[in-house]
Order: C-alpha cells, then structure tokens, then sequence
C-alpha cells in the first residue's frame, strides 16, 4: 500500500502592480487589508487571541487565516482552515523593476469536486484586478 499522497491539481494567478515591492508585501502582509481586495472569498477580518491567526467571514461560512511572510524573502504563504476543509497557500511578491509580481498557488483540496475548483479558480481573476486597482490607483 502506497502512503505517499497524489499530487493534487493546482493552479497558478500571478498580476504585476506598478507599486514598489515593499508597498505590495506591506499591504497583502495585513489581514485586515483583505476584504478590500479578495472581495469573493472574504467579507471580513478580525483578529483572534492569538496574534498568528484572524478570523474571517466568507461566503462558506468562518474559516481561520494565518499569514507565515517573509519581507525579505516576498514569502506570504498563508494557511487556511474551514470546516469543510484546510490547505495551504503558497504565495509570493517579487520585484518586478520598480514594480512588482505577486504570484500565488492554489492546491484543490480533496473535498472540492473538479468544477468547484475550476469556478473558484476564475473568481481569483477578480480579486487580483482589485487588488491591482486598489494599489495602483488607491481606489
């Protein structure tokens, strides 16, 4: 019997942003920043007793977010946890001349079907334009 777990289906979303690097890390390091501009998957933030964890409301209900970054590195992986499910996010901010990339990795975790993944996947799109908009333009 084979122990080692399948590689699981990803994707990779990646929107380069005319801001300094250390502008985008700041902003996408705070948690409290995200309903500004992950505006399909969080509504809103809160911070919790313990400083490594917020709580957050989504449309699938509350879930936990913990942001493991790195400035030095452009690491913001992040964890996520629901009760439906939990997985890890790899992401990175990276120079990109006098701008940025920020690049980010989704793994569809096992409880999601194919189409689900595939719907969610799209709805990114949408986030990362905001995202874009927000920090180009403050708007």
């Amino acid at each position: 019997m084979n122990a080692t777990p399948a590689t699981a289906r990803s994707m990779t979303k990646a929107v380069s942003i005319r801001r300094p690097v250390a502008e985008v890390f700041a902003f996408l390091a705070d948690p409290a920043n995200w309903p500004a501009w992950a505006v399909v998957n969080v509504k809103a933030v809160e911070p919790t007793d313990d400083p490594d964890w917020w709580l957050m409301t989504t449309p699938r209900g509350p879930a936990r977010l913990r942001i493991r970054g790195n400035a030095e590195l452009g690491i913001l992986d992040h964890d996520y946890v629901e009760d439906q499910a939990s997985w890890q996010v790899p992401a990175r901010v990276v120079a990109n001349g006098t701008g940025a990339e920020f690049v980010i990795t989704f793994f569809q975790p096992p409880t999601f079907t194919d189409a689900f993944f595939d719907e969610q996947i799209a709805l990114v799109d949408t986030e990362l334009a905001t995202l874009k908009r927000i920090l180009e333009t403050g708007a």
